[in-house]
């Protein structure tokens, strides 16, 4: 089963990733992971990476596709995949399209985890994270339940930044929706639920 997960930040699409792979058995490809560990391995579309992102420039789709088709060579993927991160553009959607062609695969299903905006104002507003392990929590804990650390509120999740983000967001992937729905391969989700609900749903879909 090979997926794309698609949503605006705060939708959910971390929880959703995980139960997808944990249910089954196939692997969480992130491109934000794939561009870090390439970089640390010095693999050589890793240190053409590193240069744009040294020169503080955003790195071309053709290195990230490269990337991520590396990625999707490797042994673990071949049982399936949960793309999330990747595409953010209708041009990366159709790059995608091409490079699975020619290893022989595609793309199951589009999975968009739909949230009103004022919710996910709301959630991201109240996230904290703890910078020692990553635990997402909220304003209500003290400190992480994991490892103890003290939580901290990133500087890009106050209201009025999220709600920019959001509107970026919006303008940059409804051309990616519109393609994946083109090519009946969308499914929206509402996001707006308990995630075992939002899961549910989808299974409903994906493996009646």
């Amino acid at each position: 089963m090979n997926l794309v997960l698609l949503g605006a930040p705060g939708a959910g699409k971390g929880t959703q990733a995980k139960k997808l792979v944990d249910t089954y058995d196939i692997v969480h490809i992130s491109t934000g992971n794939i561009l870090r560990a390439s970089v640390k391995a010095g693999t050589p579309l890793g240190l053409e990476a590193q240069s744009y992102m040294d020169a503080g420039e955003l790195v071309p789709d053709s290195v990230v596709i490269g990337l991520v088709k590396e990625r999707l060579q490797e042994e673990d993927a071949e049982k399936g995949f949960v793309l999330d991160g990747f595409p953010r553009t209708a041009t990366q959607a159709v790059a995608l399209t091409t490079e699975l062609d020619e290893l022989g695969r595609g793309i199951d299903y589009a999975i968009a985890v739909e949230v009103a905006p004022e919710v996910i104002v709301e959630r991201l507003s109240n996230r904290q994270l703890c910078k020692a392990c990553g635990y997402i929590g909220t304003k209500g804990d003290t400190s992480c339940p994991v490892c103890s650390g003290p939580l901290h509120q990133r500087d890009d999740d106050n209201p009025d930044t999220v709600r920019n983000r959001l509107e970026v967001y919006t303008k940059s992937t409804s051309p990616l929706i519109d393609y994946y729905h083109g090519a009946d391969l969308l499914v929206e989700v509402n996001g707006d639920q308990d995630p075992d609900e939002v899961f549910a749903d989808i299974q409903a879909v994906i493996a009646p």
